[in-house]
């Protein structure tokens, strides 16, 4: 894919707590919440970043990112949990390939809902 990419965040649903922050949970077998965010890569070059949600396991974002991309293979979407200390924690991911997204699309179709 070469051209203009355009990635909404709308939102996140049904992501689980690490096993780092359930270790670290006041409450023993409690309902363990998460600092999640959002990072876009386009052929592993973090192209944005959405800001942290604070204790919340159905983060809402709404954030917008855009990129030139020449030849590129696929987007991926992460999360992570914003950790106090060392690194984050890896929550979930999607890779999209561009060329099963263009196979299946018309030329003027916009990829929307996922």
């Amino acid at each position: 894919f070469s051209g203009y990419l355009k990635v909404r965040i709308g939102e996140a649903v049904g992501l689980q707590p690490t096993r780092w922050s359930l270790r670290h949970s006041l409450f023993r077998k409690g309902y363990q919440l998460l600092d999640p965010y959002v990072t876009v890569s386009v052929d592993q070059v973090r192209v944005g970043q959405t800001s942290t949600k604070q204790k919340t396991n159905k983060p809402t974002y709404n954030e917008e990112f855009s990129a030139t991309v020449t030849d590129g293979h696929q987007i991926e979407l992460s999360v992570f949990h914003d950790t106090p200390i060392g690194y984050d924690d890896f929550v979930a991911n999607c890779t999209l390939h561009f060329q099963e997204l263009l196979r299946s699309a018309a030329p003027s179709d916009t990829f929307e809902g996922w």
